[in-house]
């Protein structure tokens, strides 16, 4: 018996040691679960497996309650009975049409542009690149986001639709599924973030196999928008800014908590509103934005003016401002396309480091001496 004691020590101490491996195993194992990939964005998840990618959009229209899970697959490859129940979406997309003018320069930026072949009312794009697909007649126009023509949309047939809903009551968007068509609801709208909404680029990487491009393009508009933060890091707040304009009988301002508001506060302006919770915009009468704003430094104005003079014809009351009479009027919105397109709406939300930089050039122009307005314009 003693001469068959080490045997039986050596044998435990083997299975011991399989057994530590095995620990071991199951203790790291955690680390290599596959990751959401997106770091800005609150209402995208990007998770990568072996030959699909799970994308879960939340929130996307305002108080919205569940959450929107897509599969998008390569050919042949089996997802798990889990993700059945998920519209799945064949990828790389060889055919795609979207619904908004924020989505075209992430196609530009990826050189997938030619992939468009339907946009609902095709004046609203301003890019030149893509004009040039909507004059061939490469890219149809299929009626407007709320009304889409459905039989066009079916004789297109293209691989994905990727659309947007302001509420759970889209009627075009489920008589689209039950025409067999694959729709995708995004959310770079609801977006408060600057870098939160450029980081939509990433969900257009997936879909058209262009991971490792849009990640590159992404990380240099961080860097940018990072690197025009750090030119105003260390300077006083001084200039003090009027937001917005008049419609009708309401002054529309920018709540504090808004994409708007955000860069102001990057820019380091003092933005009057800043205390005023939450996203997207309050209604406030013109007397108390009179109140708050009247010797304010600067005015960001709504609209396409070129002058002061035009602006003040617009409102008899705006001449009260300091802002207007000092001539320090500027506007986002003053630069169109060839049909009439506005450039801001569509180029900004991708490119959040250019609008910042704008705004440094307008509260603090000596830390771009040479830096031309890529948005904004300065009413004459």
């Amino acid at each position: 018996m003693r001469h068959l004691l080490p045997k039986i020590v050596f044998i435990s101490t083997f299975f011991l040691l399989i057994g530590c491996k095995k620990n071991e195993s199951a203790e790291i194992s955690p680390a290599i679960i596959p990751q959401n990939s997106i770091e800005y964005a609150s209402n995208l998840s990007i998770v990568n497996y072996e030959g699909y990618t799970v994308v879960t959009v939340t929130d996307a229209w305002p108080n919205a309650t569940e959450k929107l899970t897509y599969v998008l697959k390569e050919t042949d490859v089996k997802v798990p009975d889990s993700l059945q129940k998920y519209t799945a979406v064949k990828v790389p997309l060889e055919s795609v049409v979207v619904t908004s003018t924020t989505n075209i320069p992430f196609l530009e930026m990826l050189g997938v542009e030619d992939k468009l072949v339907g946009f609902p009312h095709t004046d609203y794009i301003s890019s030149e690149k893509t004009r040039v697909l909507i004059d061939k007649g490469s890219v149809k126009n299929v009626g407007e986001n709320e009304k889409l023509n459905i039989e066009q949309l079916i004789e297109l047939s293209p691989d994905l639709i990727v659309t947007f809903g302001v509420d759970n009551n889209n009627t075009a968007i489920e008589n689209l599924k039950k025409s067999g068509l694959n729709v995708l609801i995004q959310a770079d709208w609801m977006e408060q973030s600057p870098l939160g909404k450029a980081e939509w680029i990433k969900l257009y990487g997936v879909l058209f196999g262009k991971e490792e491009e849009a990640k590159e393009l992404f990380d240099k508009i961080v860097t940018s928008y990072n690197q025009a933060k750090n030119l105003v890091a260390d300077k006083p707040a001084d200039a003090t800014v009027l937001y917005g304009s008049m419609y009708q009988d309401i002054w529309y301002v920018a709540r504090g908590d808004s994409w708007a508001a955000q860069f102001m506060k990057d820019a380091h302006a003092t933005y009057l509103w800043s205390d005023l919770k939450g996203t997207g915009s309050e209604g406030l009468s013109f007397e108390k934005v009179l109140v708050k704003a009247k010797t304010a430094n600067f005015w960001i104005s709504s609209g396409t003016f070129k002058t002061v003079e035009e602006f003040g014809k617009s409102n008899p009351h705006y001449p009260q401002f300091d802002a207007f009479t000092s001539k320090k009027v500027y506007t986002f919105e003053g630069k169109v396309g060839a049909t009439g397109g506005t450039i801001y709406y569509e180029l900004a939300p991708s490119r959040p480091d250019l609008v910042l930089k704008d705004y440094i050039k307008i509260f603090h122009p000596d830390l771009l001496p040479s830096y031309e307005f890529t948005f904004a314009s300065k009413l004459n």
